[in-house]
């Protein structure tokens, strides 16, 4: 057994200059970047939720700031492991601000030990007049919760929670505090823990805070139960609940959902037929939601299964014109992603004008099934005409979008293609910087292809703007590995772990039988006991939080 614990890399470091200076010139030798960290769901556009006010959660939207950009990565290059934030001593001359402190966080998103170390360091920092706002704000506090809780280290977490509970701390938590950590804790699949954590948020809040918005918060638990596919853990809460909350149209819709995501149409419709006997009139979201689950999961093929789910769908069409209701954007949407997963690009085509015609505005999600569409039917020219299009009528292309051309060019093994449009994408389009599935599709489509100078310059590009995650350090390990490339595996594999990356079994089990097979014994006991050494002497700087080691 091998214990692996969250570490920063440790090599020789030459000697750094102090980290003010670097600061001040920073904006001359590092471009301002937008990094595209944030967590899938949450709105960047939404403001911070607070007690009296409970809608989505959300944390603070990630902004343009030369100045985190820098900070961020001056802390990824230069932090070391064995003296906190440099002695801390490089981060004199550097002016703190709660901003500044949130929009570094977010930068660090992917970086979860140096996101911790630096939220450790502002916590000693106080602001400069006793006028001003604490510098760790609950908001930080927030930001840090997701981090850790993205890495799966909830007792820390709980360490924190505590920590903003404690009667002389001024950053006390909210609603979205807890709505975070549901939210990781049902994605961990600990669905009993979170429920105990939201029957909690009345303790931390206070009865009659959680009373008062006990709806709300009571619907956002089973809307993202649903949303992982617990639906069964939903209906049951649901049930034990339902004499405290009303039975709305947005509950019913929110369980019919969930019946849907797990592939039970039937009992989406049994829930539907029932919300309408009790005479709740269902809305244009709740038809989507059906509509949704009946073409998401539908199987296509052979030809008839398709014919037979766009008949259902132009039911669903006709009853809801029967019920006065005009299909939107979201509505063509859903069965545009239809025909894209049928490859039926005319038809796709087709719906897509009538849409126009009848004077709705197409979505992002509207352009981007399209764009699905004529990308995985080969047609990439025009494909690219409409992304032309998109921007023309002022819909700016997200990552996803153009992420359908690079999954066709990794089909079709088109190394030049994707690299072209990839540098476009970096250098026409600076606002939208490639996400974390825009790079990993890049890595495997180089790996396999053997380019190992783009491979560098993919990974180079990675580490200066959001940083490598898991998967794109799975990619490229597996890939050394079948390169032989061996010791470089080995130095990514050391890298992934002190970066707090918990490797999956697989990728260990690669290493290990490799190292084995080449005849490099010595250097896999060399790697066994720098990662237990490691483990030995973990920093002094997190001795305090309740961080679980890693164990393989």
């Amino acid at each position: 057994m091998m214990t692996f614990l969250l570490r920063v890399r440790h090599w020789n470091y030459p000697q750094l200059p102090t980290l003010a200076s670097i600061f001040s010139s920073a904006g001359n030798t590092l471009p301002p970047k937008f990094f595209h960290s944030f967590s899938d769901s949450e709105d960047p556009n939404s403001s911070p939720a607070s007690c009296a006010d409970v809608g989505k959660p959300s944390l603070p939207p990630l902004q343009h700031s030369p100045a985190a950009d820098s900070l961020c990565q001056i802390l990824i290059r230069h932090h070391n492991p064995f003296h906190h934030m440099e002695s801390s001593l490089q981060l004199h001359g550097i002016s703190l601000s709660p901003h500044l402190i949130h929009q570094t966080l977010l930068r660090l998103n992917h970086h979860s030990k140096i996101a911790l170390a630096f939220f450790k360091y502002t916590q000693s920092h106080y602001p400069s007049s006793s006028s001003s706002p604490p510098l760790v704000d609950t908001a930080a506090y927030n930001i840090i919760i997701n981090i850790l809780c993205k890495v799966r280290q909830f007792d820390v977490v709980w360490q924190l929670i505590m920590r903003m509970d404690n009667q002389e701390s001024v950053s006390k938590p909210d609603f979205t505090t807890f709505f975070v950590l549901i939210r990781r804790l049902i994605s961990a699949g600990l669905t009993r823990t979170a429920i105990r954590a939201f029957y909690d948020i009345n303790i931390f809040l206070g009865n009659e805070i959680f009373e008062s918005q006990f709806s709300t918060c009571f619907r956002y638990l089973l809307d993202t139960l649903c949303k992982y596919g617990y639906v069964k853990v939903a209906v049951e809460v649901f049930n034990k609940e339902k004499y405290r909350v009303e039975s709305d149209v947005k509950m019913y819709t929110v369980l019919i959902y969930g019946w849907c995501k797990v592939g039970k149409i039937e009992m989406g419709r049994r829930f539907f037929e029932e919300m309408l006997s009790r005479g709740i009139e269902a809305n244009v979201v709740t038809y989507n939601v059906l509509l949704n689950g009946i073409c998401r999961r539908a199987s296509l093929h052979p030809e008839g299964r398709f014919e037979r789910v766009i008949r259902e769908a132009e039911k669903v069409f006709d009853e809801m014109r029967e019920r006065g209701l005009e299909p939107d954007v979201t509505t063509y949407s859903i069965l545009l992603h239809v025909y894209s997963r049928a490859h039926k690009p005319q038809l796709c085509l087709d719906k897509f004008v009538m849409m126009k015609e009848k004077g709705i505005c197409p979505s992002i999600a509207t352009y981007t099934s399209v764009v699905k569409c004529l990308s995985s039917c080969g047609r990439i020219d025009d494909a690219e005409e409409l992304l032309n299009e998109m921007v023309y009528h002022g819909v700016s292309p997200t990552a996803e979008t153009y992420n359908c051309l690079f999954k066709e060019y990794r089909g079709r093994k088109d190394v030049e293609g994707a690299m072209k449009l990839y540098r476009r994408m970096k250098n026409e389009d600076s606002l939208l910087l490639p996400d974390m599935h825009t790079y990993n599709i890049l890595l495997k489509l180089l790996m396999k292809l053997d380019k190992m100078s783009l491979v560098w310059e993919i990974w180079d590009d990675m580490n200066a703007g959001i940083g490598p995650d898991l998967d794109a350090y799975t990619i490229l390990i597996h890939g050394l590995c079948e390169k032989r490339k061996w010791r470089r595996a080995c130095e990514f594999f050391v890298e992934m772990i002190e970066k707090g990356f918990l490797p999956q079994k697989i990728t260990f089990d690669t290493l290990y039988r490799g190292l084995i097979q080449a005849d490099m014994l010595r250097t896999w006991r060399r790697l066994k006991k720098k990662l237990e050494e490691e483990s030995v002497s973990f920093g002094s700087e997190f001795k305090e939080y309740l961080l679980k080691p890693y164990k393989r």
